[in-house]
Parts: structure tokens; C-alpha cells; sequence
């Protein structure tokens, strides 16, 4: 398979996201430039320079490994932009200072390329008094629709749109509002929002229990609190007392949850506690929020650098019944993509001090695939059968191993990332999952990146290399109209084939096959149980959308997600077509609510 820029939206995409134009004057003349660049950049502060710049180019070759957006576009420009695609913000605190150096330093870090997530929780619920000025609270919904008019503004023009996430703990004392935020037309529609949900919250919700709406107790004024409860709250050093507002049945809470996101598609629930246990800085970050699109659980000023290897170039004799997947070849694609991840990390350019202090410290980055649902139909596999989850989950597992053993070689080289402390690292609840001679690897030399693995949305990345299905997302369609953003910011519509239903027809191929399976044919448990079966070799997280069919009954919705959270993922996304969120594929007029994974709203 060639680099398929016989895609009039390869092109596109390329000429609008990742050519580099300086005063006017292409400076890559075509993709292959595009490639030399990176490679180059990405090679610079190697002792080789030169044989690192051929490996790195081989790496990038005909879309083999497709590094995040920002490093397409920005590595070896010359322009100070970040490479790396994705952040988390500083504690917002409760008073105004704060509140807008936090909007300032997001709105500084959007203008340099990234993505941005926030958690809201430590601003006081509405109509509370302060202790320290004595004012009204107006709460946090209210202040996120600041955040919200600065992403438009900052955002108003190219090919890009702003990617932010607002979250919110279940226990928030304003979560009703948060949750139903997306019902009201206009409201925060430059933020994807999802509810941290507890393992105490799930319980209650099993158990049928009341559930108290809580905030800090120290920061509210009036008479001694008649109730408190001691919780861990984001911004505080371990547990504080909090003032219990009211108490709400954890059932209808959830379903208050549930009802939202099935009309609306939001918000989604990141799995608070899961996260954090399985965090291999577990001992020093308590995380609350994720980058925009949740495949990367962040500490605050937290970043990561993502890349992502197309699957659909390591299968042998496709179509056939001798098709499969070169695992060797992926391990090696993996080694490689490590080093070049991990180098991105000294070559970006970082809009706040804070943020290059937590990248350099912990090395955090996020090597995933894209094209897993191309793949398994080139292999002959049905996405929704257990031969697909195994033959994903056998790929994921070469990766992950082999990303861990290439970054403690890296260690030997260059150092392990400076926030390790290894005895503590080795106890954590991933890395006692790895194989024992990656452990001993750790234990013996250390380990360059504190965390390796994510799975991101790739849907832009994936249309340069030739519509390749995104991530581990099954086939949207295989022939579709696909909206997409100009540097005008204008949207062009073009018609699009899947990469997989091309090949099939070059080779012959007539009436599709059984296993020629599209989204929208799938149950919307197969979407979970992929998800849920490549969790295990992901240390950072996976961005999944589970498309679920408009007709699709609300009890069997909600088991959806209570499924997700006892199968162990970090997190759940659903997206239902109703007339409140209108079709980010199929449709040539611009969405008046866009779902959180579009091109426009990805950090690529």
C-alpha cells in the first residue's frame, strides 16, 4: 500500500494541518519532506545525528508510525510551538487571582497548540458565601463559560478548533448543573465535560444509598457545619473536612448522569479511583482530570506526547488465508517510536514553566496504534468476535512490552525520567502486571518514561495516512461525505473511502464479506468489550466512543456503563445520534453541538 495522496482529503488535510508554509512559501514540497523534517528534528540532539535521522525517517515512511498532530506540524519549523498534543491545567483556587491566571495560562497554552483539561471541582458551589471576602459564589459552571468564550476567541480562525475538558466530582455540590450543562442550546460548546465517579459513589449506587454533596470546609463562611465528612479533594494534601450541602439518592444521581449523556452524549465518567490506582506515579500525583479527548489521565501542568502505529502496515498476505499480523515487526516499530516520543519531549517548546517541569520530570508518553479495525478486516476478523479482541489484544501486548523494554535500554543510555523512585514504581498495580525480566530490567537500570502507553482518537493523523479507520474505533462507513476544516476556517466537504474497502476492491475483491463490519452494525457492547480487552497493556488510558443506535432502549444504556466500570476501564464515552447532537460524518452544515472526539475538537 502506497501513501495515499490519490486521497483528495489526504491532501487537504496535509496542506491545512502539517505542511509547513513559512511567509507564504511551502517549505515541504511534499509529504516525503514533511517526513525528512520530523525525522531530522527529532534526530537533533542524538550523538548519531545522521543515522537516527534515517531510522526516524523509516519509522515515518509510508505512514508506518503517525506522531501526534503537533509534532507533524511543528518539529524542525523553527516556530516555538509545543509538540507535545495534550495538557492538564494548574489547580484552579478558589478566588480570583487564581481564576484568571488559570485562563490566562490556558489560553497560552491553546495559542501554542495544546489541548487543555481542568477540573472544576475546587470552585464553591452557587449561592455558597466565601469565608475569606464574603461574596456570592456564582459556581463553577458559571466561570467555565469564561473558559468557553476564550477557547472561541482563541480558536476563531484555521483548521483547528479548541479541544478543553471540564470535569467535576460526583460529589460536587452544583453536579446537577454540570450535568445537564449541554442541555441548554450554546452552552460550553468548546468543552467536552465528564463527572469523576468514584468507587464509593458505585457502591452507593448498587447499594441504593443516599450520597452527600460536599465541598471544603475551611473556604465557607456562616455557622458551624451541622454535618462534615473527611474526602480527598483536589488541591488539598491528602483528607479534609467538608461541609455536607444536602444528601441525593445515588441512584437517581447516576440516572440524572445516564439520561444526560444518552440525550446529549455528554457528560462522559472517568473512573477517578481506578485511574489513580493503577497510576504508576501513584505515589506522588493525585489525578482528578484527563487531556481533552480522556486518553491520558494528567497531575496538574501534567503533558504527553502521543504517536500512534498504523496497523494496517504490518499485515502480511491480507485478504488471504494465510493473513496476519507481523508481531516482530510491530515490536521493532514500537522500540523505535519510543526513542522518538521520548526525544520529542526535549525538542518541544512548552508554553508554561510548570508544564516542561512535569514533562521533563516524568517523560509521560503515549504510544497507541490506529487502524486496528482495518486490520482485522484485512485479517478476516469481525470486529465484535473474540477472535478480533484476541488478535488486538496480542498486538497491544507486543507493544506495550516492547515500548517498556526499549525505555529501560533508553535508561541505560540516558538516564531514567527524574521523578523515579524505584522501589515505589515497581509496587505499582500496572508495572506488577509486566513480565518478570522488564521488572528486573527496572529494578537493575531504571526506566526512561514513566508512562508508555495510550490509545488516542486519530481521526486526522488516520485521514493523511489514507482513511485508515481511527484508533481502535471500528470502520465509521465504507464510503461516506466527510466534513473538514480549511484555513479560513470554512468547512469543505469530501467523499471518502475506507482503506480497508479500497485495498479489498484493488485486489479484486467484489461483494463485501461478512466481517466487512461497520460501526453502526455492531451491538454497542462489542465497542466495550474491545475496550475493555486492551486495557490491561494501556498505562495511560483509551479514547473510545461507543456509538450507540438512536433507537437504542435507556436500561440497556445505562448497563452500558455500569458494564464499563466492572470490566476495568478508566472511563466511557458514548455518542447517540438524537436531533440535540446532529452527525459529525454525514452531514455538510456544521454541528451545532460537536461531539468530543471530531476532527475539530482533536488535540491533532
Amino acid at each position: 500500500m502506497r501513501p495515499c495522496f490519490d486521497s483528495p482529503i489526504a491532501r487537504h488535510i496535509w496542506e491545512t494541518k502539517y505542511r509547513l508554509v513559512v511567509d507564504g512559501e511551502p517549505r515541504d514540497q511534499d509529504i516525503e519532506d514533511t517526513w525528512r523534517r520530523v525525522a531530522a528534528a527529532m534526530a537533533e540532539d542524538e550523538s548519531d545525528r545522521a543515522g537516527w535521522t534515517r531510522r526516524f525517517y523509516s519509522l515515518l515512511e509510508d505512514f508506518r508510525f503517525l506522531p501526534g498532530g503537533r509534532i507533524l506540524a511543528g518539529a524542525g519549523s523553527g516556530r516555538r510551538v509545543t509538540l507535545l498534543n495534550c495538557f492538564v491545567m494548574g489547580v484552579i483556587d478558589d478566588d480570583m487571582d487564581s481564576i484568571f491566571e488559570r485562563l490566562k495560562e490556558g489560553a497560552l497554552t491553546m495559542q501554542a497548540g495544546g489541548g487543555t483539561g481542568y477540573d472544576f471541582s475546587t470552585l464553591r458551589p452557587r449561592d455558597s458565601v466565601a469565608r475569606a471576602s464574603g461574596r456570592i459564589a456564582s459556581g463553577p459552571v458559571s466561570f467555565m463559560r469564561i473558559w468557553d468564550a476564550m477557547c472561541a476567541t482563541i480558536m476563531s480562525t484555521g483548521a483547528r478548533r479548541g479541544a478543553m475538558i471540564g470535569s467535576l466530582r460526583c460529589d460536587h455540590p452544583d453536579i446537577e448543573d454540570f450535568i445537564d450543562a449541554k442541555r441548554r442550546p450554546g452552552e460550553l460548546q468548546h468543552f467536552n465535560l465528564s463527572v469523576q465517579v468514584s468507587d464509593a459513589f458505585m457502591q452507593a449506587v448498587e447499594r441504593d444509598e443516599s450520597w452527600a454533596l460536599v465541598f471544603p470546609d475551611d473556604g465557607l463562611e456562616g455557622e458551624a457545619a451541622t454535618e462534615t465528612v473527611r474526602r480527598r479533594w483536589s488541591g488539598y494534601d491528602g483528607e479534609v473536612a467538608c461541609r455536607v450541602f444536602r444528601r441525593v439518592g445515588a441512584r437517581e444521581l447516576w440516572q440524572r448522569i445516564m439520561r444526560a449523556a444518552y440525550d446529549t452524549a455528554e457528560p462522559g465518567v472517568l473512573f477517578v479511583d481506578r485511574i489513580n490506582r493503577l497510576n504508576n506515579l501513584y505515589w506522588r500525583e493525585y489525578i482528578t482530570t484527563t487531556n481533552p479527548c480522556g486518553e491520558i489521565p494528567l497531575p496538574p501542568y501534567g503533558a504527553c506526547d502521543l504517536g500512534s502505529i498504523n496497523l494496517t502496515r504490518f499485515v502480511r498476505d491480507p485478504f488471504t488465508p494465510r493473513a496476519r499480523f507481523d508481531l516482530a515487526a510491530i515490536g521493532e516499530t514500537a522500540a523505535l517510536a519510543t526513542r522518538l516520543l521520548d526525544n520529542a519531549i526535549d525538542r518541544s517548546w512548552f508554553p508554561l514553566e510548570a508544564q516542561a517541569q512535569q514533562a521533563h520530570g516524568s517523560r509521560r508518553i503515549g504510544l497507541g496504534v490506529t487502524g486496528l479495525a482495518d486490520a482485522l478486516i484485512m485479517l478476516g476478523l469481525h470486529y465484535g468476535e473474540v477472535r478480533a479482541r484476541e488478535a488486538a489484544s496480542g498486538v497491544l501486548q507486543a507493544i506495550c512490552h516492547s515500548a517498556y523494554r526499549s525505555s529501560i535500554r533508553l535508561a541505560q543510555e540516558k538516564g531514567s525520567f527524574p521523578f523515579l523512585e524505584r522501589e515505589r514504581y515497581l509496587q505499582g498495580a500496572f508495572v506488577r502486571t509486566l513480565p518478570e525480566d522488564i521488572r528486573e530490567g527496572i529494578a537493575a537500570h531504571g526506566i526512561r518514561n514513566s508512562h508508555l502507553t495510550a490509545i488516542a482518537p486519530t481521526g486526522t493523523i488516520s485521514l493523511l495516512a489514507g482513511n485508515l479507520s481511527s484508533g481502535i474505533e471500528p470502520v465509521f462507513d465504507f464510503r461516506y461525505r466527510r466534513r473538514v476544516l480549511d484555513r479560513s476556517g470554512e468547512y469543505r466537504s469530501f467523499e471518502v473511502e475506507d482503506c480497508a474497502w479500497r485495498q479489498w476492491r484493488q485486489q479484486g475483491g467484489d461483494k463485501r464479506p461478512d466481517y466487512f463490519v461497520d460501526a453502526r452494525a455492531l451491538p454497542p457492547q462489542a465497542h466495550l468489550d474491545m475496550q475493555a480487552a486492551l486495557q490491561p497493556y494501556i498505562d495511560n488510558a483509551i479514547s473510545k466512543t461507543i456509538n450507540v443506535p438512536e433507537d437504542y432502549p435507556f436500561e440497556d444504556f445505562r448497563s452500558l456503563y455500569e458494564s464499563a466500570y466492572h470490566k476495568g476501564v478508566k472511563g466511557c464515552t458514548t455518542f447517540r445520534p438524537t436531533p440535540l447532537r446532529s452527525g459529525v460524518l454525514l452531514s455538510d452544515t456544521p454541528d451545532t453541538g460537536v461531539h468530543c472526539c471530531s476532527l475539530e475538537r482533536e488535540e491533532d
